[in-house]
């Protein structure tokens, strides 16, 4: 591939694949916006996520916080730090996302899925996305840390926002009115949390929120600042990767009727339909490190303090590890697909966003036999997640 390959324009966006296969072919390159540095063969991108001495996590916190953004919790949050301050941290949230809470939250969940699916029309357009698959994470999440889920729209402007930060770039040209935006919903975000926060801190709930307020690391309670930073953290990782995993799951199932007649005749088959969706289109497309010294790989050479983007869709599509990668075979066995990262900073959320996907796929399925396109889809623009925002569907029961 010649020049430089923009990740972000329509056409690439829409269907970023063949575009990672021609990465695959030399490996290690740059890309733009931005120019970050890419790894994009599964051998390669494994390999980073195991060596965080030369392929730190301090690259989240760049691709985050660059500059011309300033302040923002969600990259001073432990998604961009390296043990042991990443350990101390996560040691305070593992329990709850661990087997005992996900079976106690279970019910729960099934029950927003049931209410959610009850409002969807029937034969009629609607938006699948605003209509399904946001408002049960938002649901899930609000049950978490005590959110007003009514808000979940609003809420979802701030996780695309936040997420989006690596769209522009860390050194853009000149100054955009998206620039603004973004730094409002920082401050927009940081407001709502404070008033939660300082709310739990009056009236104490059963919830994540007031479990980290009292928790306590070598004796001393967590900051102001580490808590501001863990609520920005659960907005957006507990939006955004399940929003697009069910966005993507419904997209394959109106593509692929069939798949539809085989789940409602054997729903035990979800979990692997959904386990081969985040294979096939991994929510997250890549995760950022930053070099910590000069780094050859390939023949390569990448310089010290470079952002370097570890590419889960173009590993997850990578042939020499995935037999016909490129096919979606939802009886794919034994593939340790990189859905959610490796090694220290595996994603603690993924089992619950995977139970979220398979409750909302079971009611989704034990009312409707049909999807079908009812308008365009239209896609996000960020480096690190891929979903569409719209998709207009209609539902039917027979």
């Amino acid at each position: 591939m010649s020049g430089r390959v923009n990740l972000l324009v329509p056409e690439v966006r829409a269907n970023p694949y063949p575009t990672y296969a021609e990465l695959r072919r030399g490996p290690v390159c740059q890309v733009d916006p931005g120019g970050y540095w890419v790894l994009t063969r599964y051998e390669d991108v494994v390999a980073a996520f195991k060596n965080p001495q030369v392929f730190s996590n301090i690259g989240m916190r760049i691709a985050t916080k660059p500059a011309w953004l300033g302040h923002n919790p969600f990259g001073d949050s432990m998604i961009g730090m390296d043990p042991p301050n990443h350990t101390r941290l996560r040691t305070l949230v593992n329990r709850a996302f661990g087997p005992p809470a996900l079976a106690r939250l279970e019910p729960r969940v099934r029950a927003f899925a049931g209410a959610i699916v009850d409002r969807l029309p029937e034969g009629q357009p609607t938006d699948i996305v605003d209509g399904f698959c946001l408002p049960l994470p938002a649901s899930v999440i609000g049950e978490l840390i005590g959110l007003d889920p009514t808000q979940h729209l609003l809420f979802k402007r701030w996780a695309d926002d936040l997420t989006s930060i690596s769209a522009i770039g860390p050194k853009p040209e000149s100054e955009t009115p998206r620039m603004a935006e973004i730094r409002a919903t920082v401050k927009e975000t940081e407001q709502y949390m404070s008033k939660v926060l300082a709310s739990r801190r009056v009236e104490p709930r059963d919830d994540l929120v007031t479990d980290l307020i009292n928790a306590r690391v070598d004796g001393e309670a967590l900051t102001d600042a580490e808590l501001m930073n863990f609520m920005f953290l659960l907005l957006v990782a507990g939006l955004e990767t399940t929003i697009h995993l069910m966005s993507h799951s419904m997209r394959i199932l109106m593509e692929r009727p069939e798949l539809v007649a085989r789940l409602k005749a054997e729903p035990s088959r979800i979990p692997r339909f959904v386990e081969e969706v985040l294979r096939y289109e991994p929510p997250v497309q890549a995760i950022m490190r930053v070099t910590t010294g000069d780094t050859e790989i390939r023949g390569v050479t990448i310089p010290k303090g470079s952002p370097v983007a570890l590419m889960i869709g173009a590993a997850n599509h990578d042939d020499s590890h995935f037999p016909r990668a490129d096919s979606f075979d939802m009886d794919r066995e034994g593939t340790n697909n990189l859905p959610f990262g490796h090694g220290v900073h595996f994603c603690l959320g993924a089992p619950l966003a995977r139970m979220e996907a398979r409750l909302g796929l079971e009611a989704l399925l034990a009312r409707f036999s049909r999807f079908t396109p009812a308008g365009p889809l239209e896609w996000n623009r960020s480096m690190t997640v891929r979903g569409p925002v719209k998709m207009p569907v209609v539902a039917h029961a027979k």
